[in-house]
């Protein structure tokens, strides 16, 4: 619509004018254009709800991935739980951008195909009833003056056919005055001629000033009737613009989380979560549960029972007794009792340097096999064996099986006797090497 506002502001006035015939068809246009317009805008929000809900699948996939390495790797405590928040907040966030997509899908676009469907009724023969009405409309305020005109241009055609002819006949007198071989009975012809053709000449000048007199007579009502359609057309165009703004504004306020107050919950917690980390507390966790402050049974005499098989020492009470569970090394709240799922007796690199290059976090930090968070039990290696005799788990991190029971164990034993393994309902935990058997 610019560009025909260009040429009607910069071209000629007389040709492109809305007042010349047939050019109301540009304000009729805007009923077919209406309609593609709200298709066109339908369309828009479809395809800016697949990029949020893709973008929302995205920080899924990546808060799970994320969680799941960082749960099994080597960080713990407090400083643990806010690297956790942040795949928090990414599930947040995503449901966010889930709950946008709904409502564009939901709300604006069924607003607008709503809207669209009111505002513009189809006829079985193709087109608008609006476009038709106001079609019929500016014809039938036309069709008057468009008759008055016509017969203007005729009278105007003719008029200046006449002039034409009239200096045609005064040329050829002038050149029978200064010809010998025109006689004077020639010449007489050629005056009357040039007579004739100003007294033609002179009523098709009347005739044309008559017509013209007559079309700016009815060119006023002419005016007035055309406005009265074009305001019709007008008002229609004032619906379409005022609920255009009013979708945008919806649009806008599903867009911008910032207004949500959900949003600014989901950084305020993160942030909370993140100024609790306490770096002494962790420390004394893990001096608690892998340093000198973990408990340890010393060897001591056992005299020897041939009716049961010794548990390894690092579980057995000075009585042979069954294990106690031990309060010494039990997890602060909200900690697991061991770091993620590394080994209970994990050598833990302390060669750190800060010239390590970005591309250590594409995975190649293990020899180019996988992120460094990740288990070496991932790999699905473990070996099918059988208990030899009952034992009951003593502390959360043990299995209890009765004798008979078949596991897969998952770690080799360790200096102290003490392997790790799955049951078959899943849980994992450590027990005694000597209790089992291979299959």
């Amino acid at each position: 619509m610019s560009g025909s506002y260009d040429e009607c502001a910069g071209g000629d006035d007389t040709m492109d004018s809305f007042w010349e015939v047939g050019n109301y068809k540009r304000a009729v246009k805007r009923f077919d254009d209406g309609h593609r317009l709200c298709n066109d805008l339908m369309g828009c929000l479809q395809e800016r709800a697949k990029i949020e809900k893709a973008y929302g699948d995205q920080l899924t996939a990546w808060s799970k991935r994320w969680r799941q390495l960082i749960e099994k790797g080597p960080q713990y405590g407090s400083v643990e739980r806010a690297w956790l928040a942040v795949m928090t907040e990414a599930e947040r966030v995503s449901e966010l951008h889930q709950d946008v997509k709904n409502n564009l899908l939901n709300e604006d676009v069924e607003k607008v195909k709503n809207w669209q469907k009111e505002a513009y009724h189809k006829q079985m023969i193709g087109g608008f009833k609006e476009a038709k009405e106001a079609e019929e409309g500016f014809k039938k305020a036309q069709k008057p003056w468009a008759k008055k005109l016509k017969e203007m241009e005729a009278a105007k055609k003719t008029y200046h056919m006449a002039c034409k002819e009239e200096k045609l006949a005064a040329a050829r007198e002038a050149n029978g005055k200064t010809e010998a071989s025109v006689t004077p009975d020639q010449q007489k012809k050629l005056h009357e001629k040039v007579d004739k053709c100003k007294q033609d000449t002179q009523k098709a000048k009347e005739k044309y000033e008559k017509s013209l007199e007559e079309l700016s007579k009815c060119t006023p009502q002419y005016m007035e009737c055309m406005e009265q359609v074009f305001d019709q057309c007008q008002q229609h165009e004032v619906k379409r613009l005022t609920f255009l703004k009013e979708a945008l504004l919806d649009i806008k306020r599903h867009l911008n989380l910032t207004e949500n107050q959900s949003y600014a919950t989901i950084y305020r917690e993160l942030e909370r979560t993140i100024l609790a980390a306490n770096t002494q507390e962790d420390l004394k966790w893990f001096s608690n549960n892998h340093g000198p402050g973990m408990h340890m049974n010393w060897p001591i005499f056992e005299e020897y029972n041939p009716d049961q098989a010794a548990a390894p020492p690092k579980k057995k009470k000075p009585d042979g007794a069954p294990p106690t569970p031990s309060t010494d090394h039990v997890a602060p709240p909200g900690d697991r009792s061991s770091v993620s799922s590394y080994e209970k007796n994990q050598a833990y690199s302390t060669e750190w340097s800060d010239d390590e290059q970005p591309a250590a976090y594409s995975g190649n930090e293990n020899g180019g096999n996988g992120n460094s968070f990740e288990d070496d039990s991932s790999t699905g290696r473990g070996v099918r064996v059988r208990a030899l005799y009952d034992y009951e788990g003593q502390e959360q991190d043990e299995l209890t099986f009765k004798a008979g029971d078949e596991l897969t164990k998952t770690e080799d034993e360790d200096e102290q006797g003490w392997c790790r393994g799955r049951l078959d309902n899943g849980r994992e935990g450590l027990y005694p090497a000597n209790y089992v058997e291979p299959i």
